[in-house]
C-alpha cells in the first residue's frame, strides 16, 4: 500500500506546481459555474492538488487560486442568470436539472435571503443553481459576493488544509510505519465522509426553508382559523356578559 500510494503522490508531486495550481482553479470554476458543477468533480481535483502541496507558501497559493476560481465561477453563473435565466432554465440541461430544483433553489433565496447564498455552497445541487437564481432574482452582484466569498474561503481551506496535512502526515510516516498508507486513505475517507453529513444536516436544518409552500401554507391556515376561532369566542364572551348586566339592570 505504501509503495502504490508513495508512487501516486509522487506523480502528483512531480506535475509543475503553477500547472497544477491552475488546473485546480479551473477545475472548481467550472465546478462552480453553468450548472456543470452538476458533472466535473472540483473538489477531487483540489484535494488531489492539495496533497502535492509542499510548504504553507505553496498551500496558501492554492487556496486563493481555488476561492478566485470559484468566485469567477459563481460570477460567471450569476451574470448568466442576469441576462439569459429563463432561458437557461427551460433548455435541454435546464429541464434536466427538473423544475422541483429550480423551485426549491428559488423558494430558499426568497425565504432565506443573503445565507441561502452562503450555505448553498455546501449543499448538493443548490451550489450550482444559486448563482443563477440570485442572478435572475435581480439581488445586487456586490452583496452576492460578499455572502459568496465567505463561503468560498472556508470552503477552500477546509479541502486544502485537511488533504495537504493528510499527505505530508503520511510522508513522515511512510518509513516508520507499514500501514501508514491505510491511515493517510482513512483520514481522507472520514473527511468526506464529514462533510457529506455535514451537507445533510445542513439540509436538513435548512428543510423548512427548502421545502414547498404547500405545508407553509397549510399551517398559516390552520393559524388563521384558530385566532378567527379565538376571536369569535372572545366576542361570544362579551355578549354574554353584556346580556347579563342589561338583565341585572332590569
Amino acid at each position: 500500500m505504501n509503495e502504490f500510494l508513495t508512487w501516486l503522490l509522487d506523480t502528483v508531486q512531480s506535475v509543475d506546481p503553477v500547472l497544477r495550481t491552475i488546473l485546480a482553479g479551473l477545475a472548481i470554476m467550472l465546478e462552480t459555474s453553468v450548472l456543470i458543477g452538476l458533472f466535473v468533480p472540483g473538489d477531487t481535483v483540489v484535494i488531489v492538488a492539495a496533497t502535492a502541496v509542499g510548504s504553507p507558501l505553496e498551500a496558501a497559493v492554492l487556496v486563493v487560486t481555488v476561492v478566485i476560481g470559484a468566485l469567477i465561477g459563481e460570477s460567471i453563473g450569476f451574470w448568466l442568470g442576469r441576462l439569459l435565466g429563463p432561458a437557461i432554465r427551460h433548455s435541454r440541461l435546464g429541464r434536466r436539472i427538473g423544475e422541483r430544483n429550480w423551485e426549491r433553489s428559488e423558494r430558499y433565496l426568497q425565504r432565506r435571503g443573503g445565507p441561502a447564498i452562503f450555505l448553498s455552497r455546501f449543499l448538493p445541487v443548490l451550489h450550482s443553481l444559486v448563482p443563477l437564481t440570485v442572478g435572475m432574482s435581480g439581488y445586487r452582484y456586490g452583496r452576492f459576493l460578499a455572502w459568496t466569498a465567505p463561503a468560498c474561503v472556508v470552503w477552500a481551506v477546509l479541502y486544502v488544509s485537511v488533504a495537504a496535512t493528510a499527505a505530508g502526515t503520511y510522508r513522515n510516516l511512510a518509513d516508520q510505519l507499514h500501514f501508514a498508507g491505510y491511515i493517510f486513505v482513512g483520514v481522507i475517507a472520514l473527511f468526506l465522509a464529514l462533510i457529506l453529513i455535514g451537507k445533510k444536516v445542513i439540509e436538513r436544518l435548512e428543510r423548512r426553508h427548502l421545502d414547498g409552500d404547500e405545508t407553509a401554507d397549510a399551517a398559516s391556515a390552520v393559524a388563521v382559523e384558530d385566532a378567527v376561532a379565538d376571536l369569535e369566542d372572545d366576542r361570544d364572551a362579551v355578549l354574554r356578559a353584556d346580556g347579563f348586566e342589561e338583565d341585572v339592570k332590569d
